[in-house]
């Protein structure tokens, strides 16, 4: 439920391009209607449309998130005040200067902030976040936690320069196949070094509980 949780605004951005996409006139006059007086010259082009919407409801999602787990009480990670931060300030950015630029460097920011975070807290503070974040599912010895921390520094260094390539050279002046590929892609990324990082540290696990 929590990967859900985390994941909604991404799908929800995914899912309301691609319907933007296939309706474009529509998505074009919603556009016009309700965001034409936020854009810089006030006027939109048709294919524009369906970025500047998903952008507005990716912000939307985010603050809902943060609006929802106040409600309830809940603790809110530093990360998604990040994220809410990132998104709100490049996704105003896109919507302005309707330009996506702003919201294709919005991953690689969110990701390199993760990374230098964690290098600060780790090498300046001797505080490592992953473990932080994994001590309570995993015991592991602190020579290998230190190790996790670095891997995930390294990991999100260059997740952030995946996204650029993707955005501006792979998929240059083709948003939709950049969209999916930050849903699907970089995702699918992420689930990967997850799924490696456990088979690896699976031995080191098993031998602390031995211990």
């Amino acid at each position: 439920m929590k990967l859900l949780f985390d994941f909604f605004p991404i799908l929800l951005f995914f899912g309301v391009f691609k319907l933007a996409e296939v309706y474009q006139q529509a998505s074009f006059g919603i556009a016009t209607t309700y965001l034409g007086g936020l854009v810089a010259g006030g006027s939109l082009k048709p294919d524009q449309a369906p970025i500047m919407i998903a952008t507005v409801v990716a912000i939307v999602a985010t603050t809902l998130q943060l609006v929802y787990l106040k409600l309830r009480g809940r603790k809110i990670d530093a990360m998604l005040w990040v994220s809410f931060l990132i998104i709100t300030v490049f996704g105003s950015l896109t919507i302005y200067f309707h330009d996506d630029t702003f919201i294709k460097w919005k991953p690689t920011i969110i990701y390199w902030v993760f990374a230098v975070a964690m290098c600060v807290a780790q090498f300046g503070f001797g505080k490592n976040l992953m473990r932080q974040a994994m001590e309570t599912q995993i015991k592991l010895p602190e020579p290998v936690w230190k190790n996790v921390g670095l891997a995930w520094m390294v990991f999100f260094f260059v997740l952030g320069i995946v996204n650029l390539l993707a955005a501006f050279v792979i998929f240059k002046d083709n948003t939709s196949a950049w969209v999916s590929f930050k849903a699907f892609g970089i995702n699918g990324i992420l689930f990967a070094f997850v799924i490696v990082q456990t088979l690896m540290l699976s031995k080191h696990i098993e031998a602390e509980e031995q211990a």
